[in-house]
């Protein structure tokens, strides 16, 4: 199996890279992404919805993931890169079509562990929150 490129996503914030493929799959765009606090916006559309016309928690939680790695990736160094250990996501109401605001904050960063957490909004109202452990890997 080959492997897929890997896109240094600080580039991606600075602009001077394409997001990786996830990103566009899920059509969450990063806004900002600056000492361990990334901010994006994930369009909702009916790609996303199930049959009880809310979207899918696991693509929630799939849009958490995304902007936590660009919280990590903005915390460590060049020589560094990391991966999920686990990932935990409380849903608070459901998700419609429309625009979600996701942050995302490295609560704590080890040598070997990163502690991240993110919240999701639309309509300024708390649609979940997301908690993962990311392992630290030397490149």
């Amino acid at each position: 199996m080959a492997q897929s490129k890997t896109v240094d996503l600080m580039e991606v914030v600075r602009g001077e890279a394409t997001p990786p493929n996830c990103d566009g799959t899920l059509q969450i765009e990063v806004v900002s992404a600056e000492d361990g606090v990334a901010r994006g916006v994930w369009t909702v559309d009916e790609k996303f919805m199930n049959g009880n016309g809310v979207s899918m928690g696991g693509f929630l939680t799939s849009a958490a993931d995304i902007m936590m790695a660009y919280a990590v990736a903005s915390k460590i160094t060049e020589d560094q890169t990391f991966a999920s250990v686990d990932i935990h996501t409380t849903f608070h109401r459901p998700v419609f079509a429309g625009m979600v605001e996701v942050e995302a904050r490295v609560e704590r960063l080890g040598r070997k562990m990163a502690y991240v957490v993110a919240s999701l909004y639309q309509q300024d109202k708390k649609v979940g929150d997301v908690v993962s452990s990311v392992m630290i890997l030397a490149k």
